[in-house]
This record gives structure tokens, C-alpha cells and sequence, in this order.
């Protein structure tokens, strides 16, 4: 909701494009935080109860948890500062917005993965 809506509607409705994309900076840290947050409470999920990896948890989604984590993190450190810095805009936006719709697919097969039915599995 915040890249696809909130943000949106904050250049449209706050006063300056400066204002807006500061506000969206913070948007998009909180949304760094929470989706750090989600990952560590994913991969802590992955262990079985002796506290072993389940190596085939999920069907391979830690890998896309992984994944989306990096993307958050990079878009976060190595992005968000240098479209701050308004250092080649283009560029970084389009970067930083790519790596945004990455990070939704993984998200989008993790949640794949974990709800799917798995053959073998007791009922």
C-alpha cells in the first residue's frame, strides 16, 4: 500500500514534490524495518521444533525471503541515499522502483509457497 498508494497521493496532496518525497523517504524506512522484521520472523519459522533448518520448508520460499530481504536493504542503504542526494534522479528512481516491484514478486511467492498445499502432508 505505501509505493502503490500512500505515496501517490502525497505528491498529490502535500504542498511541494520536496515535501512529498521526504515523507516517502520515511514511508519506505518504516516499510525496510517491517520487512526486515517479517524476514527474521520467517526465517526463525523455518526450523522444525528441535530447533533443526527444515531444508525443505516452504518448498525453497527462505529463498525468496532472502532475496526480498537484500532488496529491502539494498533499496534502503545503497538507493534511498542517492535519490536523497538527488544524484542522477532518473537513474536511481528507476532503479530503486525495480528493485520495489522485485521485492512485491518475492513477497508474492513466498506467500505462494507457504500456502500451498503440500503432497504428503498429514491432514
Amino acid at each position: 500500500m505505501i509505493g502503490f498508494v500512500a505515496v501517490p497521493l502525497l505528491f498529490v496532496n502535500l504542498a511541494t514534490p520536496a515535501l512529498a518525497g521526504n515523507m516517502a523517504a520515511r514511508l519506505f524506512t518504516a516499510q525496510t524495518y517491517v520487512a526486515l522484521g517479517c524476514a527474521l520472523l520467517l526465517i526463525v519459522s523455518a526450523r522444525n521444533p528441535e530447533g533443526q533448518a527444515r531444508m525443505d520448508w516452504a518448498g525453497g520460499a527462505v529463498m525468496f525471503v532472502l532475496a526480498g530481504l537484500l532488496l529491502a536493504l539494498l533499496g534502503e542503504f545503497g538507493v534511498a541515499p542517492r535519490i536523497v542526494a538527488r544524484e542522477n534522479l532518473r537513474l536511481w528512481h528507476s532503479v530503486g522502483s525495480a528493485m520495489y516491484a522485485l521485492q512485491w514478486l518475492c513477497a508474492g511467492v513466498v506467500l505462494w509457497k507457504v500456502t500451498a498445499p503440500r503432497s504428503g502432508a498429514p491432514s
